[in-house]
């Protein structure tokens, strides 16, 4: 089963001291650059096109076509910008390959920035994992010595600034404009569109802003060529990328395959489901991302696979429940993080989320009707779609599958004045054929 696993972006995360320069090129680090350099920057855009990369942060837009955005005859400087903030609830993939090989992002960071002829670029990193701050900020202190950054890469009279800055401890900060109201200085808060960064992004600059994976997949593109890259995954998710499997399975951890695996696959791989439990519901890609049950185990993990069946691939962070688990309470605990998160500015996210929050907490304590799951209902129509960013869209996810795969768990808790969730007859809320 193991054959089924494609360690590109892990595969060095088991060589010692795999963090450090020495290490990294002894692996073969750097060569993508070496080969970059050679080529014209929209040579590189063209081979990423080619390659069939697509945005690993969570919405899945082509990161060549995103680059081909950059006007390159606006006399401004260009930026370009890794989103690090990695705050979605069940996504734990950029933070531990930051720390095992960050010299994997800086390396694509430099052939990225070439790509789009910008002179600075920054990694923007969630502000409490200060552990990853540090050793980007070894890493880049390494890179520059060895001539990676700065004057004159190489002789090839390219030069290139890279900056590590800590953000502001806020989920709202992974959100694209609301990261560079952030790294301008500001409050997180996110723009009205148009205008789109790629025209007028950081300081008012064409700005590229990319996830973390994204950008550590560009190396090997380039060191193996677009068609190598391109010969996994599916028609039209292409290459391979990292599932994150936590929750109820025997060994959760990160485990990098084609896109178009199924969670099947994913469970069997982890060792199956801890304690001979039942699969109950999933998300495929966090929280914010509508859940999944056991009839969705062959679902592909890809963008079409699991648009398809309801949901998105997001991040690809895979929360897996088993029967002993209240859907209830698992989606209240989620809402509330929403609620929390929330940076105010759009009525409906603020507003919404609160009253969400009430009326799953009155539930969940037994109290209410059936009317009133209509009306949470309701209040999700009225959230969805009608603010600034996706954040108000992944709040009102978890609470619409929930109801949609689990009503009668909900009509439970009232019916018996509280919560029933007797994880010894758990199954009783089960949809039919959970199991894994």
């Amino acid at each position: 089963m193991t054959d089924v696993l494609t360690p590109v972006l892990t595969d060095n995360w088991g060589t010692d001291r795999s963090w450090t320069l020495s290490s990294y090129e002894d692996q073969g680090g750097y060569a993508g650059l070496r080969k970059a350099l050679e080529m014209a920057p929209e040579d590189v855009i063209a081979a990423v096109k080619d390659s069939g990369l697509r945005g690993r942060g969570g919405a899945g837009f082509p990161t060549g076509m995103k680059w081909g955005f950059i006007p390159q005859d606006n006399p401004k400087p260009k930026y370009l910008v890794v989103n690090a903030d990695e705050s979605e609830p069940g996504t734990c993939k950029d933070i531990p390959l930051m720390m095992a090989s960050p010299h994997t992002l800086i390396e694509g960071v430099i052939i990225s920035s070439f790509a789009i002829r910008a002179n600075t670029a920054f990694i923007y990193v969630r502000g409490e994992v200060l552990h990853v701050i540090r050793r980007l900020q070894s890493a880049v202190e390494e890179a520059y010595a060895a001539g990676h950054l700065g004057k004159d890469i190489h002789g090839s009279g390219y030069d290139l600034d890279l900056v590590v800055h800590a953000g502001a401890g806020a989920y709202i900060c992974g959100e694209e404009t609301a990261l560079l109201d952030s790294l301008e200085g500001r409050r997180g808060q996110p723009r009205l569109r148009p205008p789109f960064p790629a025209v007028a992004g950081l300081y008012a600059s064409p700005t590229v802003i990319n996830n973390v994976e994204s950008i550590a997949s560009v190396p090997s593109i380039l060191d193996k060529g677009a068609a190598w890259f391109s010969s996994m995954g599916t028609e039209r998710s292409k290459g391979y990328g990292i599932f994150s499997l936590s929750g109820h399975v025997n060994k959760p951890g990160q485990y990098e395959a084609p896109l178009g695996i199924t969670l099947r696959t994913l469970i069997d791989l982890a060792g199956g489901m801890r304690g001979g439990h039942q699969l109950k519901f999933w998300t495929p890609g966090g929280s914010s991302t509508p859940m999944l049950t056991a009839e969705h185990l062959d679902v592909p993990l890809d963008f079409e696979g699991v648009g398809a069946a309801g949901s998105m691939l997001g991040t690809r962070a895979l929360q897996i429940f088993d029967e002993t688990v209240c859907v209830v309470r698992a989606t209240l605990r989620w809402t509330e993080f929403y609620k929390h998160e929330s940076c105010g500015k759009c009525t409906p996210c603020r507003e919404g989320t609160w009253w969400l929050v009430q009326t799953l907490a009155r539930l969940e304590n037994g109290q209410g009707t059936e009317a009133d799951l209509d009306i949470m209902l309701d209040q999700c129509d009225n959230i969805l779609g009608r603010s600034f960013c996706a954040l108000a869209d992944g709040a009102v996810s978890p609470i619409q599958s929930s109801i949609q795969y689990f009503r009668d768990e909900f009509v439970a808790h009232f019916t018996n004045g509280g919560c029933p969730f007797d994880p010894a007859a758990a199954t009783l809320f089960a949809p039919a054929g959970a199991t894994a």
